[in-house]
């Protein structure tokens, strides 16, 4: 159980100018609580070469009531009930916000994502996939668009997990406003920014992160090139989990993303069978090749634990550079390193990359 001053305190320390998933966690590790942490910020940013304030306590209070007028409640990383594959995977939000059943996410997690703008028979494959894979015992996730997800969500009921760019009392789009609440009260509901935030484009990746995280495998359905279903796929791939694809014809663009997945090692299916046939017995060995490159290092949160940072500035610069070649050239300890980039990235000086990398913020 966490304490109601801690918890207020995490929610605090999420808020606060410069701390994303990484940090909060770092400082978590390293202060034993966010109430310590929040007191550190000011000289840690100081030392990182930046004043700093953290985020105000009524900002806080406010939040908190706009999450109860929303019937929603918050759910921490290390509390029971976060799902347990989510915290499995890199970035995992440190808190979320939730509205109906969690106990759905304990089921077996299957992705289903793919084009807003999609044709009329990839939404009929997508509705009929769900409702399949839902009455075998999976849980359907998607992230509440136009398309694909919703025709997924909406075949998947009540068996369904809605991911959202937006707060947890904003709808998006407004069409899906039924949809959604449907899935806040049958399903389940996720936001991880706060209530109030328009879905703006910097959290849709944020939502994908969420989408493959949740889940064992994640299905595409149909998609262009370079879409955001497509980068979904790639999160999925990175933490180890199933690759599939829906093949279509070359000559339809919307389903070039789905083609040059399968190309480059996803999963071929054809029909609802093909998925629970992947799914069934998932042991974390996906049979899809479909990968990115190796991720770079990647920090134990105990390392920070008596750390004494290093001196790194001088080897950033904006171009992203792996934490494991920072370590090499400054000669120091992983720890230290770690250190001064929690301290540059407190002070608005670091930027954070996929697969471990860092650049100066331009």
């Amino acid at each position: 159980m966490i304490a109601q001053e801690e918890a207020f305190a995490r929610i605090r320390l999420l808020r606060s100018p410069n701390i994303g998933p990484v940090s909060y966690r770092q400082l978590l590790a390293r202060f034993g609580s966010a109430e310590v942490a929040i007191e550190a910020l000011p000289d840690l940013a100081q030392r990182g070469g930046r004043a700093y304030v953290a985020a105000r306590p009524e900002t806080i209070a406010e939040e908190i009531s706009q999450v109860r007028r929303a019937r929603a409640k918050y759910l921490f990383h290390d509390q029971p009930g976060y799902p347990r594959l989510l915290a499995e995977a890199a970035g995992a939000p440190p808190i979320l916000t939730w509205r109906g059943d969690l106990s759905i996410a304990e089921r077996p997690c299957v992705a289903i994502v793919g084009a807003r703008n999609a044709s009329a028979a990839a939404v009929k494959l997508a509705r009929d996939f769900s409702a399949a894979l839902s009455a075998a015992g999976f849980t359907v996730v998607s992230g509440l668009a136009r398309g694909i997800d919703g025709a997924a969500h909406w075949g998947a009921l009540p068996a369904t997990v809605g991911v959202i760019a937006s707060g947890i009392d904003v709808t998006y789009p407004p069409e899906h406003a039924e949809l959604q609440e449907r899935v806040a009260k049958e399903g389940l509901l996720l936001a991880e920014q706060p209530p109030g935030t328009e879905p703006l484009a910097r959290h849709f990746p944020s939502r994908n992160r969420i989408i493959a995280g949740l889940a064992a495998g994640t299905l595409v359905v149909e998609a262009a090139p370079k879409s955001g279903s497509l980068i979904t796929a790639r999160l999925a791939a990175e933490s180890g989990r199933e690759v599939m694809a829906i093949p279509g014809s070359p000559l339809e663009g919307r389903a070039t993303g789905c083609n040059q997945l399968i190309r480059d090692g996803a999963v071929l299916v054809q029909t609802p069978d093909d998925v629970i046939e992947v799914m069934t017995g998932f042991d974390g060995s996906p049979r899809s090749i479909f990968r990115e490159s190796t991720p770079a290092y990647v920090f134990a949160d105990d390392e920070l634990a008596d750390a004494e940072p290093a001196d790194v500035t001088a080897l950033l610069t904006s171009a992203p550079v792996s934490a494991d070649e920072l370590i090499r050239q400054s000669g120091t300890s992983a720890s230290a390193v770690q250190m001064a980039l929690l301290e540059l990235e407190i002070a608005g000086r670091l930027t954070r990359h996929a697969g471990g990398r860092v650049s100066l913020t331009a």
